[in-house]
């Protein structure tokens, strides 16, 4: 972060699709375009782990910490490569231009993506690629081809309740299930390749156009996933393997009740006698993937909120240490030129500044925040901002702009608004004057969602916190990306001095 620049927060799964889905065809390309267009320098996406509908399609609580969505694939890069048959999507299926309709998209997808692996499965032998693939990632796709196996037999049960061998992992059973579920577990490797393909393909795209990608960390992983099923020693776990002790955080800004997360909290000291291994696994991982990390959650680094299994809000727990100095020193000595950004909001104590201050980590700066009431000395106002910082108008857990504008901010905050802006404006504007301050300001990155970009209110918000259904579903028009925006935006990145 040497220079300044700007870039665009759009999720993979809100591009055009008439596949009722986002994916890594036509639509990711031409979004790539658009950020050369108008100058832009980082793309900056959700996690791209593989979501499920019982657990709210979150890309935050994805089944592996290390696998893609195969429902991100692009079906039409698959007929253009002769791997699906056009004669395979006969079907005329209709889906919503709006909004991700998770159920139906995954039982299309899933049938397409049948169709295309009996179409290859007799190539893969021969695939030196595919091949390739398996041997390089094995430490972590093996465990999950076979969970996601599993899990199918099981019919979707939680794995804590899977017959006591398997439960845990009998290395004779496990031999045996290998054997029986083969072709599963090699269907699952496939899809795994042919997403990681795809996304490779994307992603030397934007690095040729000079974009980089910003991806994002997850703090914690699902309980229901391949992670914790093969390493449950990491976790706090009973000696049934199942959850003892979760994650949340308590009341904050997002919600008066806290945020009860769920996950199972890392067991901290089996970490840190492994030296980290399987944290330093999933960093290579991931800068395999993208040029710049999002650490979410950086505080739980320092201390996390752990509350017990069960409860039904997350205001009742604890803060706990973590060895968030030893853990980072243990992943710079791996990765030098470490790209972090650490999400440090919410509640934030001195000991997570020093730590970020310790490794030079930036941290984020939202504008929906900057007009409460520590105004005008608080740390989110644009004039407080030293160069090491990435601003944002808001994220994807945040109402738009124009929706908090006109549903959430108090007469207060406008009227601080209104001071710092030296005018007044409306809920039409409000958006504009916001990004111009982003981009104005001393921050090195400033970081655009796609949905204050194009003044969108409430409706288009992509994750309510406190909400437990209709979140993540929201999706771009290809209508929306009108010349004006092209125009308006170049002309922000450029006289910002950002282009």
């Amino acid at each position: 972060m040497k220079e300044r620049g700007s870039g665009i927060l759009l999720h993979i799964t809100s591009l055009p699709s008439p596949y009722g889905i986002g994916d890594l065809g036509t639509s990711a390309y031409k979004f790539v375009d658009f950020l050369v267009d108008t100058k832009q320098s980082y793309w900056q996406i959700l996690p791209l782990n593989p979501t499920r509908s019982e657990f709210g399609n979150s890309p935050y609580n994805g089944i592996s910490a290390f696998a893609g969505n195969p429902l991100l694939i692009s079906i039409d890069i698959l007929v253009e490569e002769g791997v699906l048959l056009k004669s395979d999507l006969e079907e005329d299926t209709l889906f919503p231009v709006d909004t991700v309709d998770y159920d139906r998209v995954t039982s299309h997808k899933e049938k397409i993506l049948q169709f295309a692996y009996d179409n290859y499965k007799n190539n893969l032998s021969n695939d030196h690629e595919f091949e390739s693939f398996c041997k390089e990632n094995d430490f972590w796709l093996n465990d999950y081809a076979l969970f996601i196996s599993l899990r199918e037999e099981f019919k979707g049960k939680t794995w804590g309740h899977w017959p006591v061998d398997i439960r845990d992992r009998s290395k004779i059973v496990m031999s045996g299930l290998k054997e029986k579920f083969r072709d599963k577990i090699i269907k699952q490797k496939f899809f795994q390749y042919i997403f990681f393909r795809q996304w490779s393909s994307l992603k030397e795209y934007c690095n040729v156009k000079k974009i980089k990608v910003i991806g994002d960390v997850p703090m914690y992983v699902n309980y229901e996933s391949s992670d914790v099923w093969a390493n449950p020693e990491l976790f706090k776990l009973d000696k049934e393997k199942r959850k003892t002790l979760v994650s949340g955080v308590p009341p904050d800004y997002f919600s008066v009740v806290g945020q009860l997360w769920g996950n199972p909290v890392y067991n901290w000291d089996v970490l840190k006698a492994t030296d980290y291994s399987w944290w330093i696994n999933r960093i290579d991982h991931y800068l395999r993937m993208y040029d710049m990390l999002r650490f979410d959650h950086f505080r739980g680094f320092v201390a996390y909120w752990e509350l017990e299994a069960g409860r039904d809000t997350a205001m009742i727990g604890r803060w706990v240490e973590a060895p968030g100095k030893d853990f980072f020193t243990k992943l710079l000595r791996n990765f030098p030129k470490l790209p972090v950004i650490a999400e440090d909001l919410g509640i934030v104590t001195p000991d997570v500044r020093e730590l970020m201050d310790c490794f030079g980590f930036p941290g984020m700066k939202l504008l929906i925040f900057a007009f409460g009431d520590d105004f005008p000395n608080g740390p989110y106002l644009p004039h407080t901002y030293s160069e090491n910082c990435v601003v944002y108008t808001g994220t994807h857990d945040n109402n738009t702009i124009k929706g908090w504008f006109r549903t959430e901010a108090t007469s207060e905050e406008k009227s601080r608004l209104f001071k710092y802006l030296r005018k007044e404006v409306d809920e039409d504007g409000v958006h504009l004057e916001l990004i111009r301050l982003a981009m104005m300001s001393r921050a090195d990155i400033a970081i655009i969602p796609i949905q204050d970009l194009l003044g969108l209110g409430e409706e288009a918000t992509m994750n309510r916190p406190s909400r437990t259904e209709g979140n993540w579903q929201w999706r771009l028009l290809p209508s929306q990306i009108k010349p004006v925006i092209v125009e308006t935006l170049k002309e922000k990145t450029e006289m910002s001095g950002r282009g």
